[in-house]
């Protein structure tokens, strides 16, 4: 286990780079996934991958990697898909009259992308323009994954009914892979959400699920504003209702009664 002032300097060094708040009730997740790496990097013990870190400042990143990793599954809020496809990607297609240009902002190995795409392939399939997606993520390793765009048994089983597993994935080996031409519609880049995204935009929706609520105040309010800075004027922001905005917020304000789903305020304008 940590002694305090690894803890501390863990909890400094991951806030820093990604806005995650880590508290000392994190300190056993946090060791258990510290464990894959240390034997990556051929250490004897998580004390001595610390121990490295303080030598060789490069190491921080693949820790803050390993420990910002996000728990996902495909469509895992499914009332909120169910909204996106019947009601807030018709309505935004309607007032552009073109395919969307979607944010998955935190998108871990993939499966919320995918299950964008999937949704987007849906609207397509029904005369709708569809869409493309860029999916981000501050993980290079978990973008890797979620390119191949190959998955366990037990990862397709969460969130997948059997009928779009089989249409839409095909079996390699004991994996399964999603369709070429759903691929097509995603493309992943390595992003940190504490930085600008301007020059990823503009997008027309941003889904940004499960992200916020591990950030600090200040984080939340950093991230808030390069999301408001890379969507169009009165583009939508879906963060579920595990995120929703309070006053850190102030570049959004809510849309309709639907919890966790916000318009850009036309009105803002990211400070210089």
């Amino acid at each position: 286990m940590f002694s305090d002032s690894e803890f501390a300097l863990i909890a400094r060094e991951i806030k820093a780079r990604t806005g995650y708040a880590l508290t000392r009730e994190h300190a056993s997740t946090i060791e258990t996934r510290l464990m894959a790496l240390q034997r990556r990097e051929n250490l004897s013990s998580v004390n001595e991958l610390i121990a490295a870190a303080r030598a060789d400042g490069r190491l921080w990143n693949a820790i803050a990697e390993a420990i910002a990793v996000q728990e996902t599954r495909f469509f895992r809020d499914r009332a909120l898909f169910q909204a996106l496809r019947s009601e807030i990607m018709p309505a935004l297609m309607q007032r552009r009259g073109k395919p969307l240009r979607v944010w998955s902002a935190g998108c871990s190995s993939g499966q919320e992308p995918y299950s964008l795409a999937l949704t987007l392939d849906a609207l397509r399939s029904e005369g709708k323009p569809g869409g493309e997606i860029v999916a981000t993520d501050y993980s290079e390793r978990l973008l890797e994954k979620a390119r191949a765009g190959l998955y366990t048994q037990f990862e397709v089983q969460r969130g997948l009914p059997i009928r779009t597993l089989i249409t839409h994935f095909e079996k390699v080996s004991d994996l399964w892979r999603i369709a070429d031409r759903l691929r097509a519609l995603v493309r992943f880049e390595q992003h940190n959400l504490l930085t600008d995204a301007a020059h990823l935009g503009p997008f027309d929706l941003v889904v940004c699920c499960n992200v916020l609520p591990g950030l600090d105040p200040a984080a939340r309010t950093t991230v808030l504003e390069n999301i408001a800075g890379a969507l169009a004027p009165d583009g939508v922001l879906v963060t579920g209702a595990e995120g929703v905005i309070d006053a850190a917020g102030a570049a959004f304000s809510t849309l309709g009664d639907r919890i966790g789903v916000y318009r850009r305020n036309a009105e803002w304008r990211k400070a210089a």
